[in-house]
């Protein structure tokens, strides 16, 4: 066992309830068991009566552990959603097991007031003079009875058989009188299929004392109502003498006819067969039980001599649902045959009177004079297989008790699996249920029953009445599903007069039994009419009750109340027929408030029925009357309406003030993360129209709209499912509820409006309010739609619906066969398919040349939400296209009408469905009306898509699982209409000349025509589209010659992540002489991530640079410096970055397996200084490049810029000593020559103060005697170096004394100077300008020339030079 912890209680405005432990019941899915009792209900619940089951599950199962919250519902499907619950509800209606269970009752209610009578009599026949005339000549014998069903009475007398219509003022009477036997029993059967032709739907069985007669029997509904008879002869007969017959009944599901004789128990079988067979007659008969089934049983030993009447039975009656056949004996023994193929019956069970009362006697605290061993058994009545698992038989007992016992192949049944029995298994042993006693007699009142209006709804402490003699001497008694008892007492001991009783189960009390366990454990009405007669014989006149066909739901009358006609039996006595009629539940209501004692009498009532009903069954009946539901019969025996308006008042006043509260479940709201609205109980009056809704449509709900069958005469025939006589009053009442609803909206809580949210005093009512609207302003809409979907339905079969059917594709046409009224009323699937049928009407009223707008308007008035007025519209449009494609496209009229077809499709372009759309675009595309079809497309995308949402989801990126993608979706199916009309254009251009004499063709024209419309659309939206089809085409030329302000935005976002499109782009500028943005977009891609070489790189930014130096319109100087600059730093960074990758390529220190990864590293995206100094080049020690790198950084450190050339010089050297050719100081003399120039002699990069040091450091030390004594002072002067720059820093280190040129070594720097002042002064001579370039610099030179001829450094030769050049100076500037 689980044990079940206290939910704690949480504090909730004004009171303090326990919480149901709802989540245990869930986990525990063993134990939960929605279908049975709810848990414990508040005092304030229980005054709303039915509507707790309903909602307290639709709590439990659908919002709390439903699969989507209630506020993501549509009206229309949170509707269909409550009735489904309804519906379902309706269904799980208690099993006669479950209330008629073990153990006695005796619960009556007992009304002196007719307006709680559970049956009413309607009508009362006369018995014709004819026939009485008839009876006046009898001789031997008359009987009577009732064929009820076809609304005829009989009678035989002697030989003859006479049948009316008892409704008929004046019948016509049908005869029997081809035999000479007495007559000796009658019985209508069902023959068994295929013996007779099919019109003979019936048979009579007539028994006399010498044979058995078949005689054909075919009834039809006559014109002025009621049933026409004929009889025909079968010649069909078997001789049956030695045998009274008394006794005849008829299996209707297989024909088998049954009978037995006044003076045995034997059971006979009747066989008959179309024609005669080997050693078969066609008529024979079979005695199942040989001597008599008594000699099996035998009853009591009596003394010797003593003479025992013999045996016989009394009632036959057959159980077609379980296959099984019940008799009664004289002596009240039951015994049950089963009846198995090829005329099989097989005696099954054997039940005593003793054995009956010995079970009864085990029941407990029974004490009772009613079942002595002196009663007899009067009559037994089936239980069928669907309306209760268990229960098989009723019993009714001389005394008037009620015995019901059940039937099992086990010998014992599960009391909690009764699921488990089979209706097939044939049964071996059977138990008393149930005991239903006798209602008090009414001629002496009992403590239980002085007040007339008193009821015992909840129960009675006392016990049951079990010794009431009301019913004592009861000589006939029948049942009738689901629960109707007539009951006929002898009123003397003459038998000329009996009393009759009527009881029927009270179906409301019932359905609350689940939720209220005090309640009666099987409650009736209960009426003592004055029948005035004796019974001759009963039947029901109407069809069997059946509000399902299982138990479950099966004795529902609240749920058929307003679906099926009531229940009507009919009784013959010895004066005429009379009706009675079931009264319903609303019928009560409405006769309550017709009869009922003013204000006080009234208000009584309705909390008679709150109490009984409870409060949403209440406002469900309250509604119903106040439409227009009740009926009465009339004094002139007239079945009316109820159209006193006070009446209609009362209940509408009852309806409106006692419809309940919504209720929050505030434990709900603190479990579980449920929104609020969606925690609120609707109250019983929105449970009360979710009933009355959900009865009126119950029939037709699940049902599917049309049925085809095809026949070889007719071919396709289509039929409705439903009569549509039927279908127009559901109809006719649910427009009655809806002008009832609309009329009373301000009165009505939930419907009044927004203005009724001011009363509410706090949140929570607030809320409940709220939710109370949802639910009711749901119901609305969904009445709305149904009305609406059945005048659809109507004019569907006032069509040609064969042939609408046949015009359909075969997919939707499956799915029309498929669709129920459900799916019609409630969901977009079943708009949809009604809209397609609509189409096939005005098609086939466009095929036939009939008007389509009269047709489309009649459609829009009836059922406009299946034809709007935007659809006669597009009919009228689609009417005027088909007729320019009849009159010609190439004519003036022609082309009138197609305009005008056009001008009515832009007019609904916002409702124009897609297939209709493209429909229009063909047919448009195939008059070549291409830019009609163009521009019809653009608008409908348009109007698809007002909000422009597909524009902002392409502009953010085209986002996924982003719900604007849709909106985009819808547009492109449009513009795809458009490319399949560009491309059919294009290829009739193509077909001919553009230009025939100077004038251009027609083809070309509506091409012109067409492109104008595409060009000057401003939906950026298609234009993006379109050049995405450019592009997916291949026709960037057409993409590139297009003159739009959406082309730059497009490619311009399309550039982002595409090369292409980026191509494009700067290409697109280029051609138009927008340098300035070609240069930019060209500078983008240089720095883009796209997957390109540096070779690539190089050449956009070359591009860049050149369309940068361009002048462009429009663009400031400023602006255009600032590019050209950025291009042209980026460029040598770039170039940098290029050398580097060279000389990676082949450097050999790099690792085989690290070369890939370092040359993809450097080969693509430009990298950064830091990253090209400090991982490659200073790394590698390709100094030449650092010093350009610190350049374009604009490194401007003095020592590190001296280091840097000292370690290229050092470099240097050491890789061509290792080489071994050429010479160093050529290598060091390029070395330089390149970075001057690319340098461009930077003071800062290039600083002469400290490469003269360091060349001349290097010449002495390593270079020494090697190639020209000259070279480093010839390198740096044809590198453009100043020879004042290089005098100046010889001079200085001349006088520094420096290493490695001191001493003697200072004669080096001593010649180079000599040799720069010479070629100094040559290269000025040589021009007009000032020798050495000014009179200081002379001196200078001068001065130092003397100080080296003073120094004794140079040599003879060297000194001579040296006084040569000072005297030519000297000379030049005197």
């Amino acid at each position: 066992m689980f044990a079940m912890p206290q939910t704690p209680q949480r504090p909730l405005p004004g009171a303090y309830i326990q919480t149901p432990a709802h989540g245990l019941a869930n986990k525990a899915g063993q134990l939960y068991q929605p279908n049975l009792r709810p848990n414990t209900i508040t005092s304030q619940n229980a005054s709303q009566g039915q509507s707790q089951a309903l909602t307290q599950q639709k709590q439990q199962t659908g919002q709390v552990a439903g699969t989507s919250s209630a506020e993501d519902l549509k009206p229309i499907a949170r509707a269909a959603r409550t009735i489904n619950e309804t519906l379902d509800q309706e269904s799980r209606y208690p099993e006669l097991d479950s209330y008629v269970s073990q153990g006695p009752s005796s619960d009556y209610d007992i009304l002196s007031q007719p307006a709680w009578a559970p049956f009413q009599r309607a009508k009362s026949y006369s018995i014709p003079d004819s026939i009485l005339a008839q009876c006046n000549n009898a001789k031997m014998s008359t009987m009577m009875g009732l064929f009820a069903d076809l609304n005829h009475a009989w009678i035989a007398i002697d030989n003859s058989l006479y049948l009316w219509d008892y409704t008929h003022p004046d019948p016509d009477l049908i005869g029997f009188e081809e035999q000479q036997q007495q007559i000796t029993a009658v019985r209508l059967v069902t023959p068994r299929a295929g013996v007779f032709v099919s019109t003979i739907s019936r048979m009579l069985v007539v028994a006399t004392s010498s044979e058995i007669i078949l005689v054909g029997l075919a009834s039809q509904d006559a014109p002025g109502g009621g049933k026409s008879v004929s009889l025909f002869s079968t010649r069909l007969s078997i001789s049956i003498k030695g045998l009274t017959i008394n006794l005849i009944e008829g299996s209707a599901a297989s024909g088998r006819i049954f009978f037995s004789e006044s003076t045995s128990d034997d059971v006979y079988e009747l066989t008959y067969q179309q024609e005669e067979k080997w050693f078969q007659n066609r008529c024979t008969k079979i005695n199942h039980t040989g001597k008599g089934v008594s000699a099996f049983n035998p009853g009591p030993i009596f003394g010797f001599g003593q003479k025992t009447q013999q045996e016989r039975l009394v009632n036959l009656t057959v159980d077609d649902t379980r296959s099984l056949l019940y008799t009664l004996s004289s002596r009240s023994t039951i015994r049950v045959f089963h009846m198995r193929p090829n005329n099989g019956l097989v005696l099954m069970i054997t039940k005593t009177l003793a054995a009956i009362l010995n079970d009864i006697g085990h029941m407990p605290n029974l004490t009772t004079d009613l079942l002595s061993p002196n009663i007899t058994i009067t009559s037994v009545d089936t239980i069928s297989s669907r309306e209760a698992v268990r229960l098989h038989l009723m019993a009714t007992t001389s005394t008037g008790c009620r015995i019901f016992l059940s039937a099992t192949s086990g010998g014992s049944y599960n009391t909690y699996n009764i699921s488990a029995i089979k209706s097939s298994d044939a049964p071996t042993s059977m138990q008393v249920q149930h005991v239903k006693f006798p209602p008090t007699d009414p001629k002496g009142p009992s403590p239980r029953q002085q007040n007339a209006r008193q009821m015992v709804p909840y129960g009675n402490s006392q016990g049951p009445n079990t010794n009431s003699r009301a019913l004592t001497g009861t000589r006939r008694a029948v049942r009738y599903a689901p629960g109707y008892f007539f009951c006929f007492v002898p009123k003397d001991a003459q038998g000329t007069s009996d009393s009759l009783f009527i009881s029927a189960p009270d179906a409301g009390r019932v359905a609350r039994q689940r939720e209220n366990t005090s309640m009666a454990k099987y409650p009736e009405f209960g009426i003592w009419p004055d029948l005035g007669s004796r019974a001759e014989d009963i039947g029901l006149a109407s069809d069997p009750f059946s509000a399902t066909t299982s138990p479950a739901g099966f004795g529902n009358e609240l749920a058929v109340q307003y679906d099926e006609p009531v229940s009507e039996i009919a009784i013959l006595t010895n004066t005429g027929v009379h009706t009675y009629r079931r009264r319903r539940l609303v019928d009560m209501l409405a006769s309550a408030l017709q009869v009922g004692g003013g204000d006080e009498g009234l208000d009584g009532d309705i909390k008679k029925f709150l109490r009984l009903y409870g409060a949403g069954e209440t406002a469900s009946t309250a509604l119903a009357v106040a439409c227009g539901q009740g009926l009465y019969v009339t004094s002139e025996s007239r079945i009316a309406r109820v159209t006193d308006p006070k009446v209609l008042e009362y209940a509408r006043k009852a309806f409106i003030e006692h419809g309940g509260k919504p209720h929050i479940n505030e434990n709900q709201v603190m479990d579980h993360p449920t929104p609020a609205i969606d925690t609120v109980r609707p109250s019983p009056r929105h449970e009360g129209v979710a009933l009355y809704v959900a009865r009126l449509v119950r029939s037709i709900w699940k049902a599917t709209i049309v049925k085809e069958s095809v026949s070889p005469m007719s071919g396709l025939m289509v039929f409705p499912t439903m009569s549509m006589a039927k279908v127009q009053s559901i109809s006719q009442d649910l427009i009655a509820l809806k002008e009832f609803l609309g009329s009373n909206k301000n009165l009505i809580e939930g419907l009044a409006g927004p203005e009724a949210l001011g009363l509410a005093s706090t949140k929570q009512d607030e809320i409940s309010l709220q939710a109370e609207h949802r639910a009711l302003h749901s119901l609305v809409v969904l009445i709305d739609n149904i009305i609406e979907g059945i005048a659809f339905v109507q004019v569907l079969f006032d069509e040609q619906i064969a042939e609408i059917m046949a015009s359909l594709p075969a997919e939707i046409r499956k799915q029309v066969q498929d669709l129920t009224y459900e799916g019609l009323f409630s969901t977009a699937n079943g708009k949809e398919l009604a809209k397609e049928l609509v189409k096939a009407i005005v098609n086939r009223n466009i095929a036939n040349g009939s008007n389509v707008e009269t047709v489309a308007e009649a459609l829009r008035r009836r059922c406009g939400s299946f034809c709007s007025a935007d659809d006669v519209i597009i009919f009228k449009a689609q009417e005027l296209l088909k007729r320019s494609s009849e009159t010609g496209g190439e004519s003036e009229s022609g082309r009138n009408l197609l305009n005008e077809s056009l001008r009515l499709f832009k007019q609904v372009a916002g409702s124009l469905p897609m297939d209709r759309l493209q429909w229009a675009v063909e047919s448009f595309i195939t008059l070549q009306f291409y830019a009609g079809a163009i521009q019809l497309a653009l608008d409908v995308a348009q109007e698809s898509d007002r909000g422009n949402r597909a524009l902002a989801w392409i502009q953010d990126g085209r986002p996924d699982q982003d719900q604007r993608a849709a909106a985009f979706d819808a547009r492109k199916r449009c513009y795809n209409l458009i490319h399949q009309v560009t491309t059919k254009f294009d290829e009739a251009s193509t077909q001919g000349p553009s230009m025939i004499d100077g004038q251009y063709t027609l083809a070309a024209k509506r091409r012109a025509e067409a492109y104008d419309v595409i060009n000057t659309s401003n939906d950026e939206a298609f234009q993006t589209d379109l050049y995405d089809w450019y592009l997916s085409q291949e026709r960037t030329d057409r993409l590139l010659d297009i003159q739009s302000p959406y082309i730059v935005t497009y490619l311009e976002r399309k550039s982002s992540d595409n090369i292409e499109h980026a191509d494009l782009l700067w290409k697109y500028h280029s051609q138009r002489g927008q340098n300035h943005e070609a240069a930019v977009v060209q500078l983008m891609l240089a720095r883009s991530d796209f997957r390109l070489s540096l070779d690539r790189r190089i050449e956009y930014l070359g591009r860049a640079k050149a369309n940068a130096s361009t002048t462009s319109p429009g663009i400031a100087r400023h602006a255009r410096y600032q590019l050209l600059r950025d291009v042209s730093d980026l460029l040598d960074v770039a170039n940098i970055q290029s050398d580097l990758l060279q000389r990676l390529k082949g450097d050999e220190r790099i690792p085989a397996d690290r070369r890939p990864a370092v040359i993809n590293d450097l080969d693509g995206a430009l990298v950064p200084f830091d990253v090209l100094y400090n991982g490659y080049a200073d790394q590698a020690g390709y100094f030449d490049l650092c010093l350009l790198i610190y350049q374009a950084a604009d490194h401007r450190n003095p020592a590190d810029i001296r280091a840097t050339w000292q370690n290229l010089l050092d470099r240097t050297h050491e890789d061509i000593m290792t080489r071994g050719t050429p010479q160093p100081y050529e290598v060091v003399i390029e070395k330089v020559q390149s970075l001057a120039k690319r340098l461009n002699l930077s003071e800062t990069m290039f600083p002469i103060a400290d490469v003269v040091p360091i060349l001349e450091k290097y010449a002495f030390e390593f270079q020494n005697g090697v190639g020209p004594r000259t070279w480093p002072m010839d390198t740096l002067i044809g590198v453009g170096v100043p020879f004042e720059s290089l005098f100046t820093v010889l001079e200085g280190m001349f006088y520094n004394d420096e290493a490695p040129f001191q001493g003697r070594n200072r004669r080096y720097i001593a010649n180079d100077i000599m040799y720069v002042a010479g070629l100094w002064f040559q290269d000025s001579s040589r021009g007009a300008g000032k020798i050495l370039g000014e009179e200081g610099n002379a001196a200078a030179i001068t001065q130092t020339l003397m100080m080296l001829q003073q120094s004794g450094l140079l040599d003879e030769k060297a000194l001579d030079e040296c006084r040569a050049l000072r005297a030519r100076i000297e000379h030049m500037l005197r």
